[in-house]
């Protein structure tokens, strides 16, 4: 069993202040039980957040930053053909005077009905550039083009509440999504969508975001189950909601780290995996004699003090 816990720390000072106040006692217990690889280090700008790197590490998929090819595999599990591929995320960008700042991951209120209209209404455009678009969900489509391979963008998680202009794609390749998202942006503003949901004081749909960009011919070789990944620690970073943090990390290690240490006391094989917005560790148990353990119990550091590693 893996279990993978994206933004277990995060680097603000409200976060910092709010760790303190949590007591993970299902946590301390694997901790004094696993033993730590090297930290797999990275920075806060960084396409592709450490979880993400962890994922596809674990996943067998390329790892170079902005590439790993979350769209096309996604594709292929829908029956896709391979190839590059790309989500589109319709979104919302605050708008002012000198930037853009992304809205939340999500649009409120956006049902596949809206979405399909949206997709419908845009498709001619990004198919006169030779971009396929595909529906997968609402919040989410998928797109095939070459344009995609090797173009590295960002997790839309990485701009939420910041300017896009520090994160959009750069390069020769990123002309065409750059006038696309002005395009789109003009057509947007005046489709009757953007209408009814100014009526019921929802933001506009007004612009679309490019990632999970790279190539896969062919899903890699199943090995190990997937990880379980909970979100709940990411929706509420997300929001800077820190009092729903800190509550989404007690009800955690009640639920999944419990489960994790009951998988763990059965001697079966675990992996857990702490992501921040920067770097991430990884703890394995090993095969270790009981004296090794007995000293490895005593000289764990406390979780905190792995976390603010992250």
């Amino acid at each position: 069993m893996h279990l993978l816990i994206p933004y277990a720390f995060c680097s603000s000072e409200a976060c910092a202040t709010t760790l303190p106040t949590l007591k993970l006692a299902q946590l301390e217990k694997l901790l004094t039980r696993l033993a730590p690889d090297p930290l797999n280090t990275g920075d806060a700008f960084s396409l592709s957040p450490p979880h993400e790197r962890a994922l596809a590490r674990a996943l067998g998929l390329p790892l170079a930053d902005g590439l790993i090819p979350w769209a096309a595999r996604q594709a292929l599990q829908n029956g896709l053909p391979g190839g590059a591929w790309a989500f589109i995320t319709p979104c919302h960008w605050r708008v002012g005077s000198k930037h853009a700042a992304m809205g939340g991951r999500t649009l409120p209120a956006f049902s596949e009905q809206d979405s399909r209209r949206l997709l419908a209404a845009m498709q001619p455009y990004f198919a006169e550039d030779g971009i396929e678009l595909h529906y997968w969900q609402p919040h989410c489509w998928l797109a095939r083009s070459e344009l995609f391979d090797g173009l590295a963008t960002a997790a839309l998680e990485r701009v939420v509440g910041r300017d896009v202009q520090s994160w959009l794609p750069q390069g020769a390749q990123a002309v065409t999504v750059q006038r696309l998202q002005a395009e789109m942006q003009m057509l947007l503003y005046h489709h009757p969508l953007n209408d009814e949901r100014a009526a019921r004081s929802l933001p506009a749909v007004n612009s679309f975001w490019l990632s999970g960009t790279g190539t896969l011919n062919a899903a890699p070789t199943a090995g190990a189950e997937d990880p379980v990944i909970p979100t709940s620690l990411r929706d509420a970073a997300l929001s800077e909601d820190w009092s729903a943090w800190a509550q989404a990390w007690r009800a955690l290690d009640g639920q999944q780290c419990a489960a994790l240490l009951a998988v763990l006391q059965r001697g079966e094989p675990v992996q857990l995996t702490l992501c921040g917005e920067r770097n991430a560790l990884v703890f394995r148990n090993t095969t270790q004699t009981f004296f090794q353990g007995l000293r490895q119990r005593f000289a764990t550091q406390s979780p905190n003090t792995f976390l603010e590693q992250l």
